[in-house]
């Protein structure tokens, strides 16, 4: 089973979340790439069994609209039938953006991970970078 882990960072608050869930995933013996969305594309991504994404709020609770909301857009209808894991942090709101990123990827067909996405706020503390790699384990177990 081959597994991406493919995140969006600004401040590195999602990007040290990505290192642990692909931290996670290797602990449980996946074989994993992990990328930014700039390294890869939809057609790449959908290629993998398994998917990781990592993307902050941005402005009014959106996804990060320059690469990774156009990457998002088109990898969609792709995945059907993929088991996924959504991941990403924030620093104001409720989590509105997750919520409507995780209702856009069960639409398209896919299953998330532990059922929702993973939020942090803010720099992620040691608890939340624990549950990042508990979720890389449980992508990789299935």
């Amino acid at each position: 089973m081959k597994i991406a882990v493919i995140y969006w960072t600004q401040t590195g608050n999602t990007g040290a979340m990505a290192s642990a869930v692909a931290e996670g995933a290797r602990e449980a013996g996946a074989e994993l790439d992990l990328l930014t969305v700039s390294e890869t594309s939809a057609c790449a991504a959908a290629g993998y069994d398994r998917l990781a994404l990592g993307c902050p709020a941005m402005g009014a609770e959106v996804l990060e609209e320059g690469e990774f909301e156009p990457f998002f857009t088109e990898l969609e209808p792709r995945l059907s039938g993929k088991t996924v894991a959504l991941f990403g942090s924030y620093g104001w709101g409720d989590g509105e953006w997750m919520r409507q990123w995780q209702d856009r990827t069960l639409s398209a067909g896919a299953s998330i991970v532990g059922g929702e996405g993973l939020i942090a706020n803010e720099t992620p503390d040691e608890d939340a970078l624990a549950a990042c790699r508990e979720l890389g384990r449980k992508l990789a177990a299935g």
